[in-house]
């Protein structure tokens, strides 16, 4: 479910402000199809009521005041996205009921920029082990950053490992419903709080991950992609296309997620079987190409990123402490090794001891 800028070399100082949670499926095989009828969303009730609506016409209209006619009146969108949604989505560990509200939280931070693929077993080993929030409490903040393995972006480890703390302490460890209690757990972002209260428990937000964005940007503004960042006019038209009842705006979340993840992709988008095709006003205006802002692309190769990683790599398969001559060998470079060494530490996610030795944080 999730999508993201970085400040960093490590991701976004915020971990919700570029969600990828539902991480886009790779472009071309077919949606796992799943038995006919509603699809378990964690806490989201099945039933589902046809709501807002957007008109298709525009091409040669502003984008603004196309998008503006569309949010307002014309032909009915959630219907057929939810309809899709009900036969096509897949069947992931974190929509199942017995996930709960942690199994989605964990999703969500497991998801973002990361694809499903490599979230899965990840999230299935955590679950297994930290079952309950305070059950990761209870360990160090080391031994969250080793089990996220190679997901990539491992603050969002120490990160999650705040909000458990923080849901033992505050909560009784029960992941709150309220939306204003989950902004105000550490590590938690407005997507995120809105995909849990939204996923979880059922409630009204609008979620929006770059997925989402992608759908709205051709559906309703007619645009190849949306802006590199998320804007004011993308957050009021989400809002504006949420139907009114909390269960069909939590599905029709979900619902429009899945959508850019498995047919609204960012290339080779499958136009013939897309549930508004003939909708969309992207695609009526005969798909301009981008015009906008060279879109960015993310390299590793030869970047502090993967130095990181290789220096993480070698704590983590660590029982103790080890020495500045084992991390020395995993890169030929001591300028970058020692610089990625360097934010590691200031990161919180490698502990510096005495003699040159290094550890995962165990506070």
């Amino acid at each position: 479910m999730t999508a993201p800028t970085k400040p960093s070399n490590n991701g976004p100082s915020d971990p919700t402000a570029v969600p990828a949670s539902a991480a886009s499926a790779p472009p071309g095989p077919p949606a796992v199809s799943v038995p006919p009828g509603p699809v378990a969303v964690s806490g989201v009730p099945a039933t589902v009521a046809a709501g807002a609506t957007v008109s298709a016409s525009g091409a040669g209209v502003p984008a603004s005041a196309a998008s503006d006619e569309r949010a307002a009146s014309g032909v009915p969108l959630h219907a057929p996205v939810i309809d899709w949604f009900d036969e096509h989505a897949r069947d992931l560990p974190w929509r199942r009921p017995e996930a709960g509200a942690w199994g989605v939280m964990v999703s969500e931070f497991m998801l973002q920029q990361t694809p499903v693929s490599r979230v899965l077993p990840v999230y299935e080993q955590w679950l297994a082990r930290w079952p309950r929030p305070a059950d990761l409490a209870a360990e160090a903040p080391g031994e969250a950053v080793r089990a996220w393995g190679r997901l990539g972006y491992p603050r969002r480890a120490l990160r999650l490992h705040g909000a458990a703390a923080a849901i033992t302490e505050r909560h009784g460890g029960d992941v709150p419903a309220d939306h204003a209690q989950l902004l105000a757990l550490p590590g938690i972002g407005e997507y995120t709080a809105a995909a849990v209260a939204s996923f979880a428990y059922g409630q009204r937000h609008a979620v929006l991950d770059t997925n989402v964005r992608r759908v709205f940007a051709r559906a309703v503004t007619g645009a190849q992609y949306p802006p590199n960042a998320t804007t004011a006019a993308e957050r009021k038209l989400a809002r504006a296309l949420l139907p009114d009842d909390e269960a069909s705006a939590a599905r029709w979340a979900a619902a429009s997620m899945e959508l850019g993840a498995l047919v609204c992709t960012a290339k080779n988008e499958s136009c013939h079987r897309c549930p508004i095709a003939a909708q969309c006003a992207w695609r009526l205006a005969g798909k301009p190409a981008h015009d906008g802002p060279p879109r960015r692309g993310q390299t590793y190769a030869g970047t502090d990123r993967q130095v990181r990683g290789r220096l993480l790599a070698v704590l983590r398969e660590a029982h103790g402490a080890v020495t500045q001559a084992a991390l020395d060998h995993v890169w030929h470079e001591p300028v970058q090794r020692a610089r990625a060494l360097d934010g590691l530490v200031a990161d919180g996610l490698v502990e510096p001891l005495a003699d040159g030795m290094y550890r995962l944080p165990l506070s």
